[in-house]
């Protein structure tokens, strides 16, 4: 009982939440929603239960999915590192599919130089976005070979054979993947 109290208050916080961050009065919403403001009103503060068809009129009003209002909070505050030292790479995910895009974002760090054997060229679906927080990134995209300095980017189709790594020294990317690509470079 507890854990469903607890589900409970935080969907009418997030409700309460997406609603005063829009700006919107419980007449506005209530206006979106089909409901009274009374009823709204009893509905944040916890003094009406709240029903099926009202907790998604309410979600599709503030352009919420019913899932991020009702999702409970994950206790992971502190992101882990994933090492990968036979690659030469640290990966950190920083998002995942929570945000509804099915795009990750990433802090890579490289160790090792990008592979000069072509065999070690992937070719996945999708499209890689990078950019270079600190050091140099070399990326070879078949034989074209592509030097990415701190503070430029680099945007590729993921179908083009590549692969990419440090280059005299360490150097570290923030990087949007798309589902394929998140698969790949954190996998392989």
């Amino acid at each position: 009982m507890r854990q469903d109290a607890e589900v409970d208050a935080l969907v009418r916080a997030r409700m309460r939440g997406l609603r005063i961050a829009k700006g919107w009065s419980l007449d506005e919403l209530a206006g979106r929603c089909h409901l009274s403001p009374s009823t709204l009103s009893r509905i944040e503060t916890g003094h009406r239960r709240i029903g099926l068809d009202q907790l998604t009129a309410i979600a599709r009003a503030l352009g919420a999915s019913l899932d991020q209002l009702v999702e409970t909070e994950d206790d992971a505050v502190v992101i882990k590192p994933h090492h990968h030292p036979e690659r030469g790479i640290t990966t950190w995910l920083l998002s995942g599919e929570e945000g509804g895009t099915g795009l990750t974002v990433a802090r890579i760090r490289l160790t090792r130089p990008a592979s000069r054997r072509p065999e070690d060229q992937k070719v996945h679906p999708g499209r890689d976005w990078f950019t270079v927080l600190s050091g140099t990134v070399e990326l070879r995209l078949g034989e074209r070979e592509i030097v990415i300095e701190t503070g430029e980017a680099a945007s590729f189709s993921t179908m083009v054979p590549h692969v990419f790594g440090a280059r005299g020294g360490p150097a570290e990317v923030i990087a949007v993947l798309t589902p394929d690509g998140e698969r790949f470079h954190s996998e392989s």
